[in-house]
């Protein structure tokens, strides 16, 4: 058999001349399993292809921030507004939480009447380090004159703090009526699963005052595990139905119905709140706070709102990954001429903010398109818990430098929060001189509205000056707890994140 001119190929498929049966069947089964072995590798492409196709079509977002700063607060408030069949089923659940946060309030509240009827001493004030500068040096300022705590005693703080406030046996008599509240306590906490109670620092207090105690608090390693696990027969997410459970959690919510008219009286009677101001504890500031909100809450028929939600505390020690599906952007999608599903599934990561755990962070920075990173301005004039020598915004600013200057980050949307606004604008009506705490301040108006601008301004220089290369950035100032002004700064949040995502995909 002569081989084709014209094809210049057909040597390599042409079967050799005088070619015996016994060399055809040969040839034949090896070249099929030669096309065997090529098919195989074309579909290991195929698929490969495939799944890179749909990987860059998931949008990863990481919420950054310090412990406390409203990362799973902003979490919450995404899953609410754009995953709202789970957020029902789970509504119920939550319940468990609230409760906790409301009995340990109280519990707080006993121990600090406690600690006043034994007479145990108000330790001194320690020396506060230096203030701070935006640019996370110390200044040459002298130490702040006193915190906004010491204001609201004035000159008589020195005499509070000598002499023990005088309590009656009206209190007393509140203590031991409310006594059932920590049995209650203990039960709740086993409802929410394996969960720790950790010292987590002897700081956490206003700059130059002197915490009380040593804080400790119960968390879990995530939502998820929560609510998928402990508490899923509440909320009917699981196929376990267990009686014992739902009892429990009967004989909580029973408990502190009953309660309701005695923790009523301990949290509005004037010499509690006096103990409060002396002891300078102030729950109204901090996340969990319910008892303004007794008379609902503190029934038999109690159901979780939006809001109770999102303002309940729960201290997470793990990772959180939760996936959403959202609508498509058809606005969007139809300027570039693309449809399917590309950009629908998110992922979004809730990391612990605790120093200790910071280093955990690194194996989520992979492949991320925006990070949300949550600095809570409110903290100016407060310590860190794992540090009390050093400045919460201080904190914040330094880990937003290293977070603009990872070179794995370079191509990724940062997106600012400049959380707690709500809680700034109170400690500024209050008396509170933000350069006290932060020099560089100057004389600017002591105003929320200065300082939000004065703290976007610097750290939108730190994100320029740091940055490996130039990216997309964003930065809005909010209260996470806000839920419907939140709202409104997801969604265009949302269109931010997927508009740099189609770009980063070639398709805008």
């Amino acid at each position: 058999m002569k081989v084709s001119e014209n094809d210049p190929f057909a040597i390599f498929i042409t079967p050799p001349e005088n070619e015996t049966p016994a060399e055809k069947s040969a040839r034949e089964r090896r070249e099929t399993e030669e096309k065997r072995i090529s098919d195989r590798i074309d579909e290991e492409i195929k698929a490969e292809k495939a799944a890179m196709k749909k990987q860059r079509a998931v949008v990863k977002v990481l919420l950054l921030g310090q412990s406390e700063s409203g990362k799973s607060t902003t979490l919450k408030n995404f899953r609410m507004k754009y995953a709202r069949a789970a957020w029902k089923v789970e509504r119920l659940s939550w319940r468990v939480v609230i409760q906790l946060n409301l009995i340990r309030s109280i519990i707080t509240i006993v121990e600090a009447l406690q600690a006043e009827m034994d007479g145990e001493p108000i330790r001194p004030l320690p020396v506060p380090r230096p203030p701070l500068t935006c640019a996370g040096k110390r200044s040459n300022a002298p130490p702040p004159r006193k915190s906004i705590d010491s204001e609201f005693l004035d000159s008589d703080m020195d005499t509070w703090a000598s002499e023990p406030i005088r309590l009656t046996d009206k209190h007393e008599l509140l203590k031991l009526r409310l006594g059932p509240l920590r049995r209650v306590e203990t039960d709740l906490k086993r409802r929410l699963g394996a969960g720790t109670e950790e010292i987590v620092g002897g700081g956490g207090g206003v700059l130059g005052e002197d915490p009380v105690g040593r804080t400790k608090e119960f968390g879990v390693q995530g939502w998820k595990h929560m609510l998928e696990g402990p508490l899923a027969a509440l909320s009917g997410n699981s196929q376990h139905n267990s009686r014992e459970k739902a009892n429990a959690v009967d004989d909580a919510t029973e408990v502190i119905a009953e309660c309701k008219q005695d923790m009523g009286a301990l949290w509005v009677d004037p010499t509690v709140k006096a103990v409060l101001k002396r002891r300078r504890i102030r729950l109204e500031d901090s996340a969990g706070f319910f008892l303004d909100d007794l008379d609902r809450i503190a029934t038999k028929h109690y159901e979780p709102t939006d809001d109770d939600i999102v303002r309940a505390r729960l201290r997470t020690l793990g990772i959180q990954e939760y996936k959403i599906e959202f609508e498509q952007n058809n606005s969007l999608m139809d300027n570039v001429g693309l449809t399917g599903n590309f950009g629908q599934e998110w992922k979004l990561y809730d990391v612990g903010g605790a120093r200790t755990v910071r280093n955990a962070w690194l194996p989520y920075f992979e492949g991320v398109n925006a990070i949300i990173f949550l600095a809570p301005i409110s903290c100016f004039d407060e310590r860190l818990l794992e540090d009390p020598d050093v400045n919460r915004l201080e904190d914040s600013f330094l880990l937003w430098r290293a977070v603009c200057s990872s070179k794995i980050l370079a191509k990724t949307t940062m997106i600012l929060f400049l959380n707690k606004c709500d809680i700034l604008r109170r400690k500024l009506k209050s008396g509170a001189r933000v350069k006290d705490f932060l020099p560089s301040y100057g004389d600017r108006p002591n105003d929320a509205r200065s300082f939000t601008k004065y703290l976007k301004d610097k750290f939108r220089d730190t994100l320029r000056q740091h940055s490996p290369e130039p990216r997309v950035s964003y930065f809005y100032a909010t209260s996470v707890t806000d839920t419907k002004a939140t709202a409104t700064t997801l969604k265009t949040v949302r269109d931010s994140i997927l508009r740099e995502h189609l770009k980063d995909a070639d398709f805008v």
